[in-house]
């Protein structure tokens, strides 16, 4: 079934195709018939595939015959190998003239064919003679459309020259209906006993998967779509090409609704069905999916017997999937189309059978399929109860997405006259909790509206802090901010609002990376929850805040401690909330301040998996992989990083959630030198910060900063520096070293290009800060005094760049960064000392070794900019960047040196090198394993420096050498 309207891209079938050319091909060349049988649903892309590998067995030499059956059964005998043999006489070049000859030959005898003693067995010998004489010995494939209406002729012609008795190498391809053929069709048996040859194939052609869906649509519609959009053409195309095609071509021109062709098909395949089939249809069409057998059966109060045959002829014609947990629509379309078929009066009559036959199930009621039938069947009154108790059972299980659904419909179902059932106070209230708790940051401020002006009057103490915690999730820290102060003076606040506001407000400093203010109010925090009973929320939450404050400013032992205890009452206490935000600030700690990086990654991993328990998996779960990202960056476990980013962005965050994530892919992206993915991720950041605070808006102009100079635009990473100075109002001192480094080494790049004149205002500036945190330092906990330092000599180190850089500096920075375990910094200090030391034209010898270990470093990480850096300086100095022998003897023997090839990829290298020995392309590499095709190429290059090839033939050579056996 193929469209006409344009030509869509062969997306998803590279394999299939492959398999194909390899099955007919390879048959015909041992002498031997072959023949692949493609069976599939309408739409699924059979005739495409026909034509597609057809072209490509033309190219290699084949000469193939196309023809296609026709719906009139035996009234036109032969009818596809005749249209074959009259396109392929229309379309052969003077060049074959024998075969010109050979197919009129053979046109003309079945012109002039009479019945004789002989019968049909001498016509098809006759036929296989002249079939021989037009392939002039090249390979012959006979290509059929439709088998499903092969007539008699052609179907003893196919078995004839399939069983090898007309003396002819052929090979076969044909597309056949899988709908049509049911019951006694002949082509059934057919198939059967061919399927027991071994040169012959019948596959089953899926529907396309998620990924190839979303393909397909973008390309016809000419963009990527949203994800909305694509999710919503993968529901209701269940993978089908066809359909694919049409609704993509609805969205990009605009139209509204099904379009007519996709609504006749499907009337017209459920108009074939029997009387009860076609029932059976319309009932699970209605129904909230999988519809089981016993639910079906007390709807439509059919006999037992009846309604297996009548589900068994829907699943038969392709139109119902049929599984242990009940039946379900192959194409969610068919419940689009069959919608608009039935009476108002019809289907309502069906949704009141299903709701009435799930209140009288024993057991469990089904409160969700309830209200959505109720709701359906015109009954408001008695669907709101059920749509409450739906999502009241949602939130038991921390199912906050589900529920945030069931009580906006509650909200819809509570509007119209009559008494309600509930509150709508109450309903708003609990919609805008289940909204920020499933990270629906604008709708629950939104609902968090309508609530209040519902109320009237001035917003109450409650009002202002629920106020603020949704602004700070939703990243507008600022706001947030105002709202906690409105309520710790408004006149209603009890002693449990005032202790909660406080809590939550020391919480919001403490992101902001104001510690001693943090601390301050986590203390009054705990004094006012000390005289109000099960105020455990408003205790870990300021638990948490003080111990993060004393082990950045005071006492990093006692704070940590303080901390873990947090831990322990919030898991005690049992409330969601409460146990993300304790693990939430302990991985920060350790892999922040107290630079524990390897128990900080296993605590927010551990962390999120807790939480994804309790239903926060897209919320606090998101946050807490942003951590383990950060730490696995900066001991450099890269590709680990990147598994963890992939695994993040299932949960789709929104708010300040998806800041902490982007950032953490960011980094990775600058590391890698992928400058369209990180610039995409910054942009997305600043659109989400348009209210933020420090935590978020130092680390976007940090990582700003740092991408411009790698693009080679110091002016913009000198601006972006300043900016972050001017803004900030943060005591986080690391936060602000790793700013004022940037901003040091933007004039130091700006100076050694000659392309941006230093800014002597900017140096002196940053220089300032630079003082100030170390004073400011001083006084902080040993950890944070301790990683400050490594920035601080990485500043020192970028001054002396100004006036004739000083290796012994970068060696300070190199070693401080060494005894932290940080590899990037180290190396990049490694690179600087070896720049200042042939500046000088002295230890020629040391620079050498440290640019070789630095290459090393930067090759093992991925890192692209670093490593190009490296290489540059090693050419213009003529260093060797090999590692040199350090022991003298023979090589070793060929297979020792095959088991080294692959030594300096990284663990994503050598998963990435795998699937190009594999033959897929960046953009399959990138689906497989859920990262950015540009990633993929990044990835490939560096697998093509480390390996000294320049193709990616040349590569799988290596991967398949080093894997043999």
């Amino acid at each position: 079934m193929a469209s006409d309207v344009d030509t869509a891209p062969l997306v998803g079938r590279a394999e299939l195709v492959q398999t194909v050319r390899s099955a007919l091909l390879g048959g015909a060349a041992h002498g031997q018939t072959a023949a692949v049988f493609l069976n599939g649903e309408s739409g699924v892309g059979k005739t495409r595939l026909l034509g597609e590998i057809g072209a490509r067995l033309r190219e290699q030499g084949a000469v193939v015959l196309t023809g296609s059956c026709l719906d009139i059964g035996d009234a036109s005998p032969l009818h596809p190998l005749l249209q074959a043999l009259r396109r392929f006489d229309a379309d052969v070049s003077t060049s074959h003239a024998r075969a010109s000859s050979a197919v009129r030959g053979l046109l003309q005898m079945f012109a002039d064919e009479t019945a004789g003693p002989d019968g049909a067995g001498a016509l098809l010998e006759r036929v296989s003679r002249g079939l021989h004489l037009i392939a002039e010995g090249r390979p012959l494939v006979l290509i059929l459309d439709d088998l499903q209406w092969v007539d008699r002729s052609t179907r003893q012609l196919l078995l004839y020259l399939l069983a090898g008795l007309g003396d002819l190498q052929l090979s076969v391809l044909a597309a056949v209906r899988a709908e049509s053929l049911q019951g006694v069709h002949p082509l059934r048996r057919v198939l059967t006993e061919l399927r027991r040859l071994r040169t012959v194939q019948v596959l089953d052609l899926a529907p396309l998967g998620r990924a190839d869906t979303e393909k397909l649509a973008g390309a016809v519609v000419g963009r990527t779509l949203s994800s909305d959009a694509a999710e919503q053409v993968w529901q209701r195309s269940g993978g089908n090409p066809f359909v694919i095609e049409e609704l993509a071509r609805d969205l990009r021109d605009g139209r509204d609704g099904l379009s007519e062709t996709l609504r006749e098909i499907f009337l017209d395949r459920v108009d074939a069905l029997p009387q009860h089939a076609h029932a059976v249809v319309h009932a699970v069409a209605a129904g909230v999916e999988p519809v089981q057998h016993w639910l079906l059966a007390q709807v439509l109060r059919l006999p037992e017997d009846e309604l297996i045959d009548a589900a068994r002829a829907a699943v038969a014609h392709r139109l119902l999937v049929g599984d242990d947990d009940g039946y379900r629509l192959r194409h969610r379309l068919v419940a689009e189309v069959l919608a608009h078929e039935l009476l108002p009066a019809e289907r309502s009559g069906l949704h009141r059978r299903y709701a009435e036959a799930l209140t009288a199930a024993p057991g469990e009621l089904h409160q969700a399929r309830l209200a959505h039938h109720w709701r359906l069947a015109g009954e408001p009154a008695r669907a709101l109860p059920a749509a409450v108790a739906a999502a009241q059972e949602a939130e038991r299980l921390h199912g906050y997405a589900e529920a945030h659904r069931h009580w906006s419909a509650a909200l819809q179902l509570a509007v119209g006259p009559g008494p309600l059932a509930v509150d709508r106070v109450e309903l708003l209230g609990n919609a805008a909790e289940a909204a920020h708790h499933c990270g629906e940051h604008a709708r629950a401020l939104a609902l968090l509206e309508e609530l209040a002006a519902l109320q009237g009057g001035e917003p109450s103490c409650a009002l202002h802090i629920r106020r603020a915690r949704y602004l700070a999730a939703a990243g507008r820290s600022a706001l947030a901010e105002e709202e906690y102060q409105r309520a710790l003076e408004a006149a209603d606040c009890s002693p449990r609002d005032r202790a909660a506001a406080a809590a939550r407000l020391a919480e919001l400093l403490l992101h902001l990376g104001r510690y001693a203010d943090a601390g301050q109010r986590a203390r009054e925090a705990l004094a006012l929850a000390e005289n109000v009973e099960g105020s455990a929320t408003e205790v870990v939450l300021a638990s948490s805040a003080l111990g993060f404050s004393d082990a950045c400013l005071e006492d990093p032992d006692a704070g940590l401690a303080v901390m873990r205890d947090a831990l322990d009452t919030a898991e005690r206490a049992g409330q969601p909330e409460d146990v993300a935000c304790a693990y939430l600030h302990l991985a920060e700690l350790l892999t922040g301040p107290l630079n524990i990086l390897e128990e900080g990654v296993v605590v927010a991993r551990r962390g999120a998996e807790r939480v994804a328990e309790l239903g926060l998996g897209r919320t606090w779960g998101t946050r807490l992989l942003a951590i383990a990202i950060n730490g696995l960056f900066r001991v450099g476990q890269w590709a680990e990083a990147e598994k963890v980013v992939a695994t993040a962005l299932r949960h789709r965050p929104s708010g300040a959630d998806a800041v902490e994530l982007l950032l953490a892919r960011c980094r990775l992206s600058v590391g890698y030198g992928d400058i369209e993915a990180a610039g995409r991720d910054l942009d997305a950041v600043a659109t989400l910060l348009a209210g933020g605070g420090a935590r978020h808006v130092i680390p976007l102009l940090t990582l700003r900063s740092g991408l411009a100079m790698w693009e080679g635009r110091h002016d913009v990473a000198r601006l972006a520096v300043q900016r972050g100075l001017t803004e900030s109002r943060s005591d986080d001192v690391m936060i602000l070293s790793a700013l004022v480094w940037h901003g040091l080494r933007a004039e130091a790049e700006a100076h050694a290009s000659r392309t941006v004149d230093v800014d002597p205002t900017a140096v002196r500036r940053l220089r300032d800060v630079a003082e100030r945190v170390a004073r400011k330092s001083a006084g902080a906990a040993r950890p944070v005094r301790s990683v400050v330092e490594g920035f601080l000599a990485l500043c020192a180190a970028e001054v002396s760049r100004l006036d004739g850089s000083d290796p012994e500096l970068w060696a300070v920075s190199a070693a401080e960064w060494d005894r932290r375990q940080h590899p990037y910094p180290a190396a990049y200090s490694r690179l600087r000392q070896a720049e200042a030391l042939l500046a000088r034209r002295s230890r020629v010898a040391t620079a050498g070794k440290l640019l070789r270990e630095a290459y090393r470093v930067a090759q093992g990480l991925g890192a692209v900019p670093l490593t190009s850096e490296i290489r540059e300086l090693a050419g213009r100095a003529r260093v060797s960047l090999e590692e040199r022998e350090t022991t003298g003897g023979t090589r070793g023997a060929p297979s020792e040196a095959s088991d080294d090839e692959l030594a300096a990829l990284t663990a994503r290298e050598r998963e990435v090198l795998a699937l190009v020995a594999e033959g897929l392309t960046n953009k399959e590499i990138g689906q497989r394993l859920f990262i950015s095709e540009r990633t993929i190429g990044v990835h490939v290059s560096h697998i093509f420096d480390k390996l000294q090839v320049r193709t990616r033939v040349q590569a799988s050579a290596i991967q398949l050498r080093n894997h043999r056996g």
